[in-house]
């Protein structure tokens, strides 16, 4: 049986429509059902969200469902995403749900669960809750509703002893908290740390979440950063667990240079990454003598591999960096304050880390992802364009996980090339799939 609700990152969907009051009210039931308390008493569930307006309803109907399950449902407020295993570990809760939908727009809103271990749940942990959906038979009684107090304070104090020897005094710094979960907690933690703090996009109305700002927007924070002096500019994204960065020329660093400049930091043996990560990462690590090992898409598949190599430190291109060291999630707040510690002082601007390779990426409508994948032309043309580019750059053709869509990218030395190798493939995919 395969999971049906449950995707790479939790339960997501448009409110009202897919993601309703009922259904998280029986995930809230079924999670605790099938997770019930590992001491004595009842279950202890912790629930933060983010700044959407259907926040509210989901949390008091997770909560429902929690306590007509014999848990107890504590509720944590608003914060990021990364919060809620530092807060599972520090007060042992049994599980936790984060409700939101990163950054997705504000009509959609989404219910990922914790173990009491800190790690979001396993694929088998998930369909075992889809299980209990399907067919009801666990019960325990009635819990109670918890209003959690400190826990912004909890997550600032992890933070500040992990960077405690950080001194940002005298950097001018601009953070664009995407109107979402970092909106108190991050301009808190880089003042304390002695920064110059101005703000971007940190007034949520419950609607503007993502909306033109934060890290799948980031041209706006860019334009400031440029225009206005500052040092060096963060864009976290609606839930906190991912970042970019901005240097002082107002030029965007993705994840896959920020992960860079970590490892080399850190000196770590080994990283993990995903396919999508550009080949001038890999040439980067191949020289400083790090293994690299490479996953699908999606954090979660990042973690994987982490936990099964004993690594500490992996990423997506998106700004996803995790970090085992400090918490086992993406943490938007903690890898921007890493890059600042990995610098020591220095300007982003003057990065070295790794040199990008141009990158080319064209979306290609098909009637049958899997056919089009498959097509012996392609394959052909795919291994014929390989062949050229062995050693100074890479093709990546991948299906969609939810649209009609071929992804072809191609990065080679130069954007000419990368462009005219892309333009070739384009074609015959397109032709192929009629």
């Amino acid at each position: 049986m395969a999971r049906k609700l449950f995707g790479t990152d939790g339960v997501r969907g448009e409110v009202g429509t897919f993601l309703t009051a009922d259904l998280a009210l029986a995930l809230g039931r079924a999670a605790t059902s099938c997770f019930p308390a590992e001491r004595e008493g009842r279950g202890r569930v912790l629930l933060i969200r983010d700044t959407r307006e259907s926040g509210d309803m989901l949390e008091a109907a997770l909560a429902a469902g929690v306590t007509s399950a014999g848990g107890d449902a504590y509720l944590g407020g608003v914060l990021p995403t990364p919060a809620a295993p530092l807060l599972v570990r520090r007060y042992g809760f049994d599980l936790a749900a984060v409700i939101s939908a990163s950054h997705n727009p504000f009509a959609d809103n989404g219910i990922k669960f914790f173990g009491s271990d800190g790690f979001k749940l396993s694929d088998a942990a998930e369909l075992e809750i889809e299980r209990e959906l399907a067919e009801p038979g666990r019960r325990q009684g009635i819990g109670r509703v918890h209003h959690l107090h400190g826990t912004q304070e909890d997550y600032l104090r992890e933070l500040g002893t992990r960077f405690d020897g950080l001194d940002l005094s005298g950097i001018r710094i601009l953070l664009d908290c995407a109107h979402g979960a970092t909106y108190r907690v991050a301009p808190e933690i880089f003042r304390r740390l002695g920064a110059e703090v101005e703000l971007h996009a940190i007034e949520p109305d419950g609607r503007n979440i993502n909306e033109g700002c934060g890290s799948t927007h980031v041209e706006a924070l860019a334009g400031r950063v440029a225009a206005e002096g500052h040092d060096v500019g963060f864009a976290f994204d609606g839930d906190g667990d991912r970042v970019l960065a901005v240097d002082r020329t107002g030029a965007v660093v993705d994840g896959d240079e920020l992960l860079a400049l970590a490892v080399l930091h850190k000196q770590v043996p080994g990283v993990a990454v995903t396919v999508m990560t550009n080949f001038g990462f890999h040439a980067a690590m191949e020289a400083a003598g790090v293994a690299v090992q490479t996953t699908k898409v999606g954090d979660r598949y990042v973690l994987e591999a982490l936990r099964e190599r004993g690594w500490a430190l992996g990423g997506e291109q998106s700004g996803h960096i995790i970090d085992m060291d400090f918490v086992p999630s993406g943490d938007g707040i903690a890898s921007a304050l890493l890059t600042l510690e990995a610098l020591g002082g220095g300007d982003l601007a003057e990065r070295h880390a790794m040199e990008k390779l141009p990158q080319k990426l064209v979306n290609v409508r098909v009637a049958d992802r899997v056919a089009a994948m498959n097509a012996p032309e392609i394959e052909e043309a795919v291994r014929r364009e390989e062949a050229a580019l062995e050693g100074r750059g890479r093709v990546l053709l991948r299906p969609s996980g939810t649209e009609p869509v071929v992804r072809v990218m191609v990065e080679a030395p130069t954007a000419d090339e990368a462009e005219a190798v892309c333009g070739r493939l384009v074609e015959i995919v397109t032709t192929a799939a009629g």
